[in-house]
């Protein structure tokens, strides 16, 4: 049987320093430090909850990043 593939490292990042940023240029720093998959969402949406490694969540209202967490 082959290996288990082992997960790339998460990005060292600050997930706060994300908010309050418009939000395509938000995605455009999280891509730039690492972060291979970048989700937006708008406030209250129903999303799923599996913890994907380096993974960007972003709550965004008005094109504003209001909330950011990774996985």
């Amino acid at each position: 049987m082959a290996p288990l593939p082992t997960p790339s490292a998460q990005p060292q990042d600050a997930p706060d320093s994300y908010v309050g940023l418009d939000a395509d240029r938000a995605e455009r720093r999280a891509r730039e430090r690492g972060w291979t998959t970048v989700r937006s969402v708008p406030p209250g949406a129903f999303i799923t909850m599996e913890y994907l490694e380096g993974r960007l969540n972003f709550e965004v209202s008005d094109d504003v990043v209001t909330r950011c967490w990774a996985g």
